[in-house]
């Protein structure tokens, strides 16, 4: 009866108990109970005369017993797992045991007159069976959980956070597991309609209390029982816990969770990006669904970070051709078998091209061969101390590329162009960020004299892209240290990267053409925290089993990032998360002419300072930091007078302005 197994074995510790072990104890305890209920009927005090029949009742009430609960299946339960819809049944077994042996003894009352037991005691068995059965087997779990546990680990005490369906699930999913040393010691939640209340016998307890809560039971663990918590309550409780030295897991599939499965789901360590997510993104699917339903779309540095989901969503919203261009070849063939994997039902509207945007031949033939209805160009150099080195390589992929990709794009007629942009553009300190509001610049100018519509998107650092810090502090910390950090007060802004695809396909739809979308980044993070968050995520202590030491701030790079400069402001838009920004732009001959003379400078052989300052030229804001080309901001340049207007972006119905 303690532990119900599988093909007729239980498995206590080793000891192995057969099934019909179990039967037996369940009718032994039957047997007691109308015993007892006999006992109960006539005040302990039997008559004599009923004798006759109480071996003739307990003979057919034992084949009553015994067949209710075959039917019901009550010697198939697992008793560590037992839930409440298995003590339902059980009781439900005992009441058409006792319903059925009730018409028996009736049916001795019409023959003879008499029947084998009377009627009250027939309802007291009923009533003292469903208690010791009940019972039996919720000590059988409590003896099990508590007392039979796997070896002699010491027990974890864990908080549990998350609404109540949930919470009772995952404790009892953590009792019922014989290998976990979980000791569920109380809820936290953030509802204050649910504070003070108990779940099977442990209180659920105001968020405020946490840092208590974590003295006074020693805990040493905190888990996420629920996938629905607001961001700002998730990262509030990480920050305390990890402050305090208590470890931080979440499920990783809250679909295993339910009160009915009793089985621990797989339990993952808080990573740093859980802690830097913000709440959901809502979007507007009905509207980017029509854009992009039957459509070709080609998106460019496929293979990349953000290029990869981009992919990944856009054909999500049923593309008729999706065509993947980028010059990494391996990295975009495993791209076109993860899509093929998942939608092998449309491999047909995929197709790869490996190939640079910078080779015009190569995109001319692309565009006379594809009818592309949308372009989202997501090729670019990113890393900023590489491209300080190579300005040229920068300068021919971010804006030359760019430049081509944008006037094919307008010379056969597709319909939207939607440019990836960086923070880093915004006041640049560096050539990548300057080569991409030079790529912003010509973008915008092309408004208005052709049908296509250009877009702009602007933002900050995606977590867990190619090169980024976050997976260069995870090597760094596997490997033991040290962390680096350039700059104890250096900040930077993060988004997820399905959030910033996300917004990207958002800002697409919104978009009419000569707009700078800018994302909501939330708030800026300071590096040092992100570092000290991921040691401690991994368990170790900063300072003393992980080192950070700081290397100083690298070419080109600065303290904080920005997502306006000082000429720019905001207009809002209908998605809380999307602004537009009012920015300065450029005559398109004026800009053209400029691209012109800088393309032609690279076919020459200049030195880089030529190159770069000719981008300062273009970009007056453009200021050197911690770069060889400083000294070039010293220099005076070219007069910049008359290239520059101002236009407003007005939104219908607003009386914002600049």
């Amino acid at each position: 009866m303690f532990l119900m197994a599988e093909k007729g074995v239980n498995r206590l510790g080793k000891v192995l108990v057969p099934t019909w072990v179990v039967m037996n104890i369940d009718i032994i305890l039957g047997l007691m109970a109308i015993f007892a209920s006999y006992l109960l009927r006539f005040n302990f005090n039997i008559p004599f005369s009923t004798l006759n029949n109480i071996t003739l009742a307990i003979v057919l009430y034992f084949f009553v017993r015994v067949s209710s609960l075959y039917l019901f299946g009550i010697n198939k339960m697992y008793i560590r797992y037992t839930s409440m819809k298995d003590l339902v049944r059980l009781v439900l077994a005992i009441f058409v045991g006792n319903t059925f042996f009730f018409f028996i003894n009736y049916g001795f009352i019409l023959v003879s007159g008499r029947g084998l037991v009377p009627i009250s005691i027939i309802l007291i068995d009923f009533f003292i069976a469903s208690y010791l059965l009940i019972a039996s087997r919720i000590f059988a779990k409590f003896f099990i959980q508590n007392i039979q546990r796997e070896g002699s680990k010491p027990a974890i005490n864990v908080l549990l956070y998350g609404r109540e369906h949930f919470a009772v699930s995952l404790k009892r999913a953590l009792e019922s597991d014989m290998k976990s040393n979980y000791k569920v010691v109380g809820f936290v939640h953030h509802h204050s309609r649910i504070y003070k209340k108990t779940i099977e016998g442990l209180s659920i307890f105001d968020l405020s209390e946490l840092d208590n809560l974590i003295s006074t039971f020693s805990v040493a663990e905190l888990i996420f029982a629920d996938n629905d918590i607001p961001a700002e309550y998730k990262n509030m409780v990480v920050q305390k816990c990890l402050n305090r030295g208590v470890r931080v897991k979440s499920i990783k599939n809250f679909i295993e969770l339910t009160v009915d499965n009793t089985r621990l789901p797989r339990l993952n360590e808080i990573k740093i990006e859980d802690l830097l997510e913000r709440d959901p993104i809502h979007l507007d699917v009905q509207k980017i669904s029509s854009s992009l339903k039957g459509k070709t779309i080609l998106v460019t540095g496929a293979a990349g970070s953000i290029g990869s989901e981009i992919v990944r969503q856009v054909f999500s919203f049923n593309p008729s051709r999706l065509i993947l261009l980028d010059q990494a070849e391996t990295p975009i063939y495993f791209i076109e078998l993860e899509l093929r994997g998942n939608y092998p039902h449309r491999a047909d509207q995929i197709e790869v091209v490996v190939a640079d945007i910078t080779d015009p031949l190569m995109m001319r033939h692309l565009f006379e061969s594809q009818r592309i209805d949308v372009v989202f160009h997501a090729a670019a150099y990113k890393h900023v101390p590489l491209m300080e080195n190579n300005p040229k390589e920068a300068i021919k992929n971010n804006i030359i590329g760019t430049r081509l990709m944008a006037d094919l794009s307008m010379q056969f007629g597709v319909e939207k162009f939607v440019m990836i942009s960086t923070d880093k553009a915004v006041n640049p300190t560096n050539i990548m960020g300057a080569t991409k509001r030079v790529a912003e610049i010509y973008i915008q100018s092309l408004d208005g004299i052709s049908r296509t519509q250009f877009i702009t998107t602007r933002f900050g650092n995606v977590l867990g892209s190619n090169g980024s810090v976050i997976p260069l502090f995870k090597k760094q910390i596997e490997s033991g240290g040290p962390v680096t950090v350039t700059h104890p007060d250096v900040t930077r802004y993060f988004m997820t990267i399905p959030e910033a695809c996300q917004l990207v396909l958002e800002a697409s739809v919104m978009g009419h053409g000569g707009e700078i979308f800018i994302f909501d980044m939330g708030k800026s993070i300071k590096i040092i925290d992100l570092a000290k968050n991921m040691i401690r995520l991994a368990g170790y202590k900063v300072g003393k089993d992980i080192q950070i030491i700081y290397t100083g701030l690298r070419p080109g790079e600065k303290l904080y990032e920005e997502l306006l400069n000082s000429g720019e402001n905001t207009l809002p838009t209908y998605h809380s998360k999307i602004l537009k920004a009012s920015v300065i732009k450029m005559d398109h001959g004026v800009i053209a002419n400029l691209l012109h003379a800088l393309h032609s400078r690279l076919s020459e052989d200049v030195d880089s300072f030529v190159l770069v300052s000719k981008l300062k030229d273009i970009v007056p804001e453009y200021r050197s930091q911690n770069s060889v080309y400083a000294i070039l901001d010293k220099e005076p340049h070219a007069d910049r007078g008359g290239k520059f207007k101002r236009t407003p972006i007005v939104v219908a119905g607003s009386n914002s302005g600049e």
